[in-house]
């Protein structure tokens, strides 16, 4: 059920020789350097048709099944969470909100900049005092005539500084929670919009993160793609970008798994290789059972997606999985590795830092298990009660 066509393993395929020719070899610099992902490299990817692939084609894109997406999105990310960074922005994140929800007009003024790779479009929701607590977001929207006026302060947001476009979740009256919560672009260029200074992350180095300060924006009335009380509309795009979000730490723990599944083959103690003794084979079992339900889990809910969105139970439960798949399967990677694995030149203490970054970023696991157990019970769980 969850094995690829001949069409997704050409897809796969193609990425993969990608990522092995141009983007393996510059991963660790560009994680020692924080560097963002050249542009160059962002319109090759929509020159090859790899960036925009669940996008509609009138727009540029690929107008393919989410799966088609994931399996690019994993190969670029074996390689480099950097490269893979525009693909999935494009096809499971903010890019995906206007192609569900925008107007047409919008549709047709910005994803045709997306998928040629010439834009990137990124979500800015977090707060200082609304992070896992979306709808406590304070950033006001006032309509003034034909125009929205933004004041406030976004925090946390992956791209900022980068990206050309933002979707920022703002509240445009004094209801409470998701009623009053809706979402606008806005230009990296508009006046009043200035950027805090580049966050120093433990991970996600070369992705980007800083604060947003928005004082007095105006943007028009015709960038709100999220009206006044549609948040909760919006699961089914978190749906998507948690898969998104699974995929990345897929590729960790598969890219850790390959890299240790060498180092043992390899490296010698004692007159033999370290294959041989078992609690090497049973940290390496651990490793492939922890990975390969990982892809089972996210495939079985991009499966059942379709060309549309996946179910919130089954994209909660696979990006839960996969977020914590990604952190024990790098630390035994490190551990496995011995002394390398706490060597730079190894990388796999670069996959452990990533790992955590994606259990952080679109809701944590412990959201996740709330979620998971919301969706199994059909119960809303108010978690200021």
């Amino acid at each position: 059920m969850f094995d690829l066509t001949d069409e997704q393993r050409e897809l796969r395929d193609l990425a993969a020789r990608l990522a092995a020719e141009q983007y393996r070899p510059r991963a660790g610099e560009w994680d020692r350097n924080r560097t963002h992902l050249p542009d160059v490299e962002r319109r090759r990817l929509g020159e090859l048709g790899l960036l925009a692939l669940t996008l509609p084609e009138e727009h540029g894109g690929g107008g393919r099944p989410l799966m088609d997406a994931l399996v690019v999105l994993e190969e670029l990310a074996k390689a480099s969470p950097v490269a893979a960074w525009p693909v999935f922005e494009a096809c499971t994140g903010p890019a995906r909100v206007i192609d569900l929800f925008g107007t047409q007009e919008q549709k047709k003024r910005y994803l045709p900049a997306v998928a040629a790779g010439e834009s990137t479009i990124a979500v800015s929701i977090s707060e200082p005092d609304a992070g896992s607590a979306a709808t406590d977001a304070s950033t006001t929207a006032r309509i003034d005539g034909d125009e929205v006026v933004l004041n406030g302060t976004k925090r946390w947001c992956s791209g900022a500084g980068f990206a050309e476009k933002y979707l920022v979740y703002v509240r445009f009256g004094p209801e409470r929670g998701a009623a009053g919560i809706g979402a606008v672009v806005v230009d990296k260029e508009a006046a009043g919009l200035t950027f805090g200074p580049q966050e120093e992350l433990m991970g996600f180095r070369g992705i980007g993160s800083a604060d947003m300060f928005l004082s007095d924006v105006r943007v028009p009335v015709e960038d709100i793609v999220v009206p006044k009380g549609g948040f909760r509309t919006l699961f089914a795009a978190f749906s998507i970008e948690r898969l998104g979000n699974a995929t990345m730490s897929l590729a960790i723990g598969q890219s850790a798994l390959d890299r240790t599944t060498r180092y043992v083959r390899e490296r010698r103690q004692f007159g033999k290789e370290i294959a041989q003794f078992q609690l090497v084979q049973a940290a390496l079992a651990d490793m492939v059972m922890q990975v390969d339900a990982a892809r089972l889990l996210i495939r079985r809910a991009a499966v059942n997606a379709g060309v549309g969105y996946p179910l919130a139970l089954e994209a909660s439960i696979a990006k839960c999985f996969a977020n914590e798949t990604a952190k024990r399967v790098s630390d035994l990677a490190i551990q496995l590795h011995g002394g390398y694995g706490y060597s730079a030149e190894y990388e796999v203490e670069r996959m452990h830092r990533d790992a955590h970054g994606w259990a952080l970023a679109g809701g944590t696991p412990s959201m996740q298990r709330v979620r998971i157990a919301s969706e199994h019970l059909d119960r809303r769980f108010d978690q200021r009660a």
